[in-house]
């Protein structure tokens, strides 16, 4: 059964489901349609999802950045799907494997965040983006865990920190974040965290 969330909110994924190692954390998002005098069009925006892999103090380490330039991380245990380049179809735009187990002992968060590619020649930012949410599987059974619907207005923002998947007391958990930030490319925001 999906629990969806607000923003703030946390839940626990592992406690509650035993045996739970292994999650796909799918991301989704759609443009909004501009309106002209022969019928709407959706607006070409390349979205970015990816994930960065933190320690206790909430720093980079290292190579633990995983996107559609570095798709899984030094030891394996997250793996990025591929770049979708168009957001077009129903369901996940891009998704994110993550094996629990083999998450190095030093990485207590797994931050995932959405870039819009090339956003400053494209003069384009979240704002142009009708629709956002992340979501969380039992990668066993492709059951949905969490669902949480990005609602806010992210006009003029070029990144989004979405949620992350963290450690506590020995189990994982999720945060809904849903926090917009000005960074127009994954690297960029990637140093904020080093």
């Amino acid at each position: 059964m999906t629990i969806s969330l607000v923003k703030g909110q946390k839940i626990d994924l592992t406690k509650g489901n035993a045996g739970l190692t292994k999650l796909v954390v799918g991301l989704g998002w759609n443009p909004v349609e501009k309106k002209g005098f022969f019928g709407s069009k959706k607006v070409d925006i390349d979205c970015d999802a990816s994930a960065l892999l933190l320690d206790e103090n909430g720093k980079l380490q290292g190579k633990n950045l995983v996107c559609f330039h570095n798709l899984k991380s030094p030891e394996g245990s997250v793996v990025h799907s591929g770049d979708n380049r168009t957001g077009e179809g129903d369901g996940d735009d891009e998704q994110i494997n993550i094996d629990l187990p083999r998450v190095p002992a030093n990485i207590h968060k797994i931050l995932m965040v959405v870039n819009i590619y090339d956003c400053v020649n494209r003069k384009q930012d979240f704002g142009m983006i009708s629709t956002a949410y992340i979501r969380v599987l039992n990668q066993s059974n492709n059951e949905e865990l969490v669902r949480f619907n990005l609602t806010d207005s992210y006009a003029g923002k070029t990144a989004l920190i979405v949620g992350e998947i963290y450690r506590h007391n020995g189990e994982w958990k999720f945060n809904a974040i849903g926090e917009g930030a000005n960074a127009p490319h994954v690297d960029l925001l990637a140093r904020t965290y080093q």
